[in-house]
Protein backbone atom coordinates (compact mmCIF):
# COMPACT_ATOMS: atom_id res chain seq x y z
CA UNK A 1 0.00 0.00 0.00
CA UNK A 2 1.27 3.62 -0.91
CA UNK A 3 -0.97 6.42 -0.70
CA UNK A 4 0.40 10.10 -2.03
CA UNK A 5 -1.58 12.89 -1.78
CA UNK A 6 -1.28 16.95 -2.33
CA UNK A 7 -2.35 19.74 -0.07
CA UNK A 8 -2.21 23.07 -1.56
CA UNK A 9 -3.48 26.81 -1.20
CA UNK A 10 -2.20 30.04 -0.35
CA UNK A 11 0.98 30.35 2.54
CA UNK A 12 -0.64 31.03 5.55
CA UNK A 13 -3.77 29.08 5.34
CA UNK A 14 -2.13 26.09 7.10
CA UNK A 15 -1.43 23.66 4.05
CA UNK A 16 1.86 22.65 5.55
CA UNK A 17 0.45 21.79 9.01
CA UNK A 18 -2.60 19.92 7.60
CA UNK A 19 0.23 17.85 5.75
CA UNK A 20 2.40 17.92 8.91
CA UNK A 21 -0.61 16.69 10.65
CA UNK A 22 -1.15 13.76 8.48
CA UNK A 23 2.19 12.70 8.24
CA UNK A 24 2.63 12.89 12.14
CA UNK A 25 -0.74 10.65 12.49
CA UNK A 26 0.45 7.85 10.25
CA UNK A 27 3.58 7.50 11.96
CA UNK A 28 1.52 7.08 15.49
CA UNK A 29 -0.36 4.11 13.56
CA UNK A 30 3.66 2.61 12.65
CA UNK A 31 3.25 3.46 8.91
CA UNK A 32 6.22 5.03 7.07
CA UNK A 33 5.87 8.55 6.07
CA UNK A 34 7.50 11.54 3.95
CA UNK A 35 6.48 14.99 4.01
CA UNK A 36 8.01 17.35 1.08
CA UNK A 37 6.99 21.33 2.08
CA UNK A 38 6.86 23.82 -0.57
CA UNK A 39 6.24 27.26 -0.82
CA UNK A 40 7.32 30.39 -2.40
CA UNK A 41 9.41 33.28 -1.24
CA UNK A 42 6.40 35.56 -0.41
CA UNK A 43 5.29 32.85 2.28
CA UNK A 44 1.71 34.46 3.71
CA UNK A 45 0.18 34.77 0.89
CA UNK A 46 1.96 33.37 -1.77
CA UNK A 47 1.33 29.62 -2.51
CA UNK A 48 2.17 26.59 -0.75
CA UNK A 49 1.69 22.93 -0.94
CA UNK A 50 3.00 19.83 0.34
CA UNK A 51 3.27 16.22 -0.70
CA UNK A 52 2.16 13.39 1.66
CA UNK A 53 3.06 9.93 1.24
CA UNK A 54 2.37 7.20 3.32
CA UNK A 55 2.80 3.33 3.02
CA UNK A 56 3.55 -0.40 4.62
CA UNK A 57 6.79 -0.16 3.03
CA UNK A 58 10.01 1.76 2.54
CA UNK A 59 9.20 4.88 0.24
CA UNK A 60 11.30 5.37 -2.67
CA UNK A 61 10.54 8.81 -3.87
CA UNK A 62 8.30 11.40 -2.25
CA UNK A 63 7.55 13.07 -5.21
CA UNK A 64 3.41 12.73 -6.20
CA UNK A 65 3.14 12.74 -9.45
CA UNK A 66 -0.39 11.39 -9.88
CA UNK A 67 -1.23 11.83 -6.09
CA UNK A 68 -4.29 9.58 -4.90
CA UNK A 69 -5.81 12.62 -3.02
CA UNK A 70 -5.61 16.38 -3.82
CA UNK A 71 -7.21 18.87 -0.93
CA UNK A 72 -7.47 22.23 -2.62
CA UNK A 73 -7.81 25.14 -0.23
CA UNK A 74 -8.30 28.33 -3.16
CA UNK A 75 -9.01 28.59 -6.50
CA UNK A 76 -5.35 28.55 -8.11
CA UNK A 77 -4.67 25.08 -6.69
CA UNK A 78 -8.19 23.79 -7.37
CA UNK A 79 -7.13 24.54 -10.90
CA UNK A 80 -3.40 24.00 -10.96
CA UNK A 81 -4.06 20.02 -9.72
CA UNK A 82 -7.01 19.36 -10.91
CA UNK A 83 -4.94 17.63 -13.93
CA UNK A 84 -3.18 15.77 -11.34
CA UNK A 85 -4.53 14.04 -9.40
CA UNK A 86 -5.19 10.03 -10.61
CA UNK A 87 -8.49 8.93 -12.23
CA UNK A 88 -10.84 7.72 -9.60
CA UNK A 89 -9.00 9.88 -7.01
CA UNK A 90 -10.60 11.80 -3.81
CA UNK A 91 -10.21 15.82 -4.74
CA UNK A 92 -11.24 18.19 -1.62
CA UNK A 93 -12.34 21.41 -2.62
CA UNK A 94 -12.73 24.84 0.05
CA UNK A 95 -15.95 25.51 -1.56
CA UNK A 96 -15.62 28.65 0.59
CA UNK A 97 -13.14 29.99 -1.90
CA UNK A 98 -13.36 27.98 -4.69
CA UNK A 99 -15.58 28.80 -7.77
CA UNK A 100 -13.59 26.82 -9.93
CA UNK A 101 -15.86 23.87 -12.20
CA UNK A 102 -13.60 21.00 -12.46
CA UNK A 103 -13.90 19.52 -15.91
CA UNK A 104 -13.24 15.60 -14.80
CA UNK A 105 -15.66 13.06 -14.45
CA UNK A 106 -13.13 10.21 -13.73
CA UNK A 107 -12.75 11.32 -9.89
CA UNK A 108 -14.57 12.29 -6.65
CA UNK A 109 -14.84 16.10 -5.81
CA UNK A 110 -15.65 16.51 -1.99
CA UNK A 111 -16.77 20.27 -1.51
CA UNK A 112 -15.71 21.56 2.03
CA UNK A 113 -17.00 25.15 2.83
CA UNK A 114 -14.25 25.30 5.31
CA UNK A 115 -13.87 28.40 6.00
CA UNK A 116 -17.47 29.36 6.57
CA UNK A 117 -17.69 26.40 8.90
CA UNK A 118 -14.76 28.25 10.53
CA UNK A 119 -15.97 30.98 10.81
CA UNK A 120 -19.24 30.28 12.09
CA UNK A 121 -17.12 29.29 14.96
CA UNK A 122 -15.42 31.82 15.52
CA UNK A 123 -11.96 30.54 14.50
CA UNK A 124 -11.59 31.21 11.09
CA UNK A 125 -7.95 30.67 10.84
CA UNK A 126 -9.26 26.63 11.54
CA UNK A 127 -10.59 26.70 8.17
CA UNK A 128 -7.45 24.02 7.40
CA UNK A 129 -8.49 21.54 10.50
CA UNK A 130 -12.17 21.63 8.71
CA UNK A 131 -10.75 20.27 5.82
CA UNK A 132 -8.72 18.04 7.35
CA UNK A 133 -11.70 16.54 9.60
CA UNK A 134 -13.65 16.03 6.55
CA UNK A 135 -10.88 14.82 4.78
CA UNK A 136 -9.27 12.43 7.93
CA UNK A 137 -13.55 10.75 7.00
CA UNK A 138 -13.80 10.64 3.62
CA UNK A 139 -10.56 9.20 2.89
CA UNK A 140 -10.23 6.74 5.53
CA UNK A 141 -6.24 7.71 5.39
CA UNK A 142 -5.48 7.90 9.27
CA UNK A 143 -7.52 7.75 11.76
CA UNK A 144 -9.48 10.05 14.07
CA UNK A 145 -7.76 10.04 17.32
CA UNK A 146 -4.12 9.95 15.32
CA UNK A 147 -5.30 12.87 14.18
CA UNK A 148 -6.26 14.65 17.11
CA UNK A 149 -3.11 13.31 18.97
CA UNK A 150 -0.77 14.49 15.99
CA UNK A 151 -2.55 18.09 16.54
CA UNK A 152 -1.76 18.33 19.83
CA UNK A 153 2.17 17.67 19.03
CA UNK A 154 1.95 19.67 16.48
CA UNK A 155 0.72 22.98 18.31
CA UNK A 156 2.69 21.79 21.33
CA UNK A 157 4.70 25.85 21.52
CA UNK A 158 0.99 27.06 20.96
CA UNK A 159 -1.20 25.42 23.02
CA UNK A 160 -3.90 28.01 23.40
CA UNK A 161 -5.09 26.59 19.31
CA UNK A 162 -5.29 23.60 20.53
CA UNK A 163 -9.38 23.55 21.53
CA UNK A 164 -10.48 25.65 18.65
CA UNK A 165 -8.40 23.32 15.71
CA UNK A 166 -9.29 20.56 17.91
CA UNK A 167 -13.09 21.59 17.51
CA UNK A 168 -12.70 22.33 14.03
CA UNK A 169 -10.95 18.82 13.06
CA UNK A 170 -13.98 17.62 14.90
CA UNK A 171 -17.08 19.72 12.77
CA UNK A 172 -15.03 18.86 9.75
CA UNK A 173 -15.25 14.93 11.06
CA UNK A 174 -19.14 15.47 11.40
CA UNK A 175 -19.81 16.69 7.73
CA UNK A 176 -22.27 14.40 5.94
Amino acid sequence: MLIKMVIAGFGGQGVLSMGLNIAQAAMLEGKNVTYLPAYGAEVRGGTANCTVAISDDEIASPVASSPEFVIAMNQPSAVKFQHHIQSGGLFFLNSSLIEAEIVRGDIEIVRVPANKIADEMGGPRAANMVMLGAFTKKSGVVGLDNVLQALKYTLSSKKKLIDINEKALIRGYELD
